[in-house]
């Protein structure tokens, strides 16, 4: 599953490009400089992870570097992601697995002279979960289930809940599994985007609205 994971995550790369670092917008332009632009890291607060079963697994960051076009001119921006996963162990068989997990993704907001370059503004739930199963190769058949409005990040959102199907290689085991999955919530000079998978025999609904509630931005 870790593996699988990583994959996963290295893909939510490629979804977006905060602060700005190092010189300025007419530098780039100009051709006379590069820019760089890192999210600020978004977390699950203590009080809210103590009460639950959910404990951090991890924290990453993923820079990558993208070419834009602005004023005419072709630069490249290195732009880093701040990754925060948590999983909770369950049992099959009387094996523990820690296949339920939830992660917070944040992605910096890229503008040059007035242009926004980070798609994830623009992706629907469905967008982000196709991007996803493009790159969760154990990942299929996955339905959109319903919707439900949850608070998080100080507003009320939409949280969509996908059913789908999993093969876990190291187990040798297929299950049904339950996403969750928000849009990208835009926060300070960052977007926040939260999923959610944990197989469908255990409802961990309550608790993945309780991780959403407690998702702190740190800026």
């Amino acid at each position: 599953m870790d593996s699988t994971r990583r994959r996963l995550l290295a893909g939510s790369g490629t979804l977006g490009l905060a602060s700005l670092a190092g010189c300025s917008a007419l530098d780039f332009a100009l051709g006379n400089e590069s820019l760089s632009f890192e999210a600020d890291r978004a977390i699950v607060g203590e009080a809210t992870l103590a009460e639950s079963r959910y404990t951090e697994s991890s924290r990453t960051e993923d820079t990558i570097t993208r070419t834009f076009e602005a004023a005419g001119q072709r630069r490249d921006v290195d732009v880093t992601n701040k990754i925060t996963e948590y999983d909770r162990g369950f049992s099959i068989l009387g094996q523990e697995y820690r296949w339920a997990t939830f992660t917070v993704l944040s992605t910096p907001k890229v503008e040059l002279l007035g242009e926004a370059f980070n798609p994830v503004a623009d992706m629907s739930t469905d967008d982000l979960v196709a991007m996803i199963q493009d790159r969760y190769d154990q990942l299929g058949n996955v339905e959109r289930d319903s919707t439900r409005s949850v608070d998080h990040l100080g507003d009320s959102v939409e949280v969509v809940r996908y059913r789908a199907e999993g093969r876990f290689t190291e187990a040798d085991i297929e299950l049904e599994l339950t996403l969750h999955i928000t849009n990208a919530v835009p926060v300070g000079e960052d977007f926040v985007v939260c999923f959610g998978v944990h197989p469908r025999r255990i409802d961990d609904t309550d608790a993945i609205n309780a991780l959403l509630g407690g998702v702190e931005h740190t800026a």
